[in-house]
Order: C-alpha cells, then structure tokens, then sequence
C-alpha cells in the first residue's frame, strides 16, 4: 500500500517561521497551496494520508476532504501554544487522516496522543518522534508498505517506519 504525510508550513506561517530555511515557504501563505495539498493527498494516495494543520484551518480543509476523512488530536500537556494577550491556550493540534486499511480486532490505536512538542529540535514545528510512530498507526501502515514524506525537514517519518509500530493503544514502552 501507498500512504503520505504532509505537514506543510501552517497557513500563514510560511514566509514567517520558514522563510530562512526555504525560498518558495511564502507559498504556504495562500490557502490556493494548502487546497492543492488536499486534492494532491487525495488523488495520489487513495491508500491513505495524513495531515497536520492547526485547529483553525479545519475549516478549509474538511470541506474539501472525502466524506470518510477522520481528525485525530495531538494534545500537548505544555500548553505551548500561549500568546501574550490571547485568553485561550492552544494545546492541541489536528491530523486529519483517511486509510483504507483495517486491522484485526486487537491491533488498536487511539485517535488522540498525549505527548509534548519538541522544542529547540531542527526546524521549527518538528514533531516528537512518539507522534511519528502514532501517526504510521492511525493509517495502518505496515513493514513494505511504502510512506511518502512530503516535507521530510526531520526525517521523522523514516526514522518512525524503521521502528515499527507502537504496542498496542498507543502507549510507549
């Protein structure tokens, strides 16, 4: 099978936390980009996807998704995403996936991790490696399927596939 991830620059993020890093970020700042990722995701995939987003972009992205695309949550205990001035911490973030695989009745995996973002790891928005392995569970991949990582900045993605999955509900060892 054939699944993808993508976790593009956020919608409106690009030129700001990516500009340094790469010179085409700024195109992250259209939602022309980010509705062309989805059909991309869609077309090219129909095994399964995953994307990262905020929670506010939901509201772009799931009208434009199929109508069997799921949304599992990633929820940081740190909180860390306070604002100075903004009344509401903002500790979780969405992935939105669609797979066709389903597992036997005892291979279970939850739709919410609770990990902590990583800080000070590379790029920004790097995410823990816990999330790496959730995220190959949420779709069902499996060793031999093939995962295309489409903004590899961490080699996260590779290195969850070399791992395997996670024990059974999610849960690290």
């Amino acid at each position: 099978m054939k699944f993808a991830y993508a976790d593009p620059p956020y919608f409106g993020c690009g030129r700001k936390l990516y500009g340094r890093h790469h010179s085409e970020a700024a195109v992250w700042d259209t939602r022309e980009a980010h509705m062309s990722l989805i059909a991309r995701l869609v077309d090219e995939y129909p095994d399964g996807w995953a994307l990262s987003c905020l929670p506010r972009d939901l509201t772009h992205y799931l009208p434009a998704c199929p109508a069997d695309t799921l949304v599992a949550a990633w929820v940081k205990p740190f909180g860390s995403g306070y604002k100075p001035g903004q009344r509401i911490i903002r500790a979780w973030e969405p992935v939105i996936y669609r797979t066709v695989r389903t597992r036997e009745p005892g291979e279970r995996v939850r739709d919410t991790l609770i990990e902590n973002a990583t800080q000070g790891r590379g790029l920004p928005g790097v995410k823990p490696d816990r999330f790496n392995k959730w995220v190959i569970d949420l779709l069902g991949w499996e060793p031999g399927d093939q995962m295309d990582d489409l903004f590899p900045g961490s080699g996260g993605m590779r290195w969850a596939q070399a791992q395997g999955r996670l024990p059974i509900g999610g849960e690290a060892s």
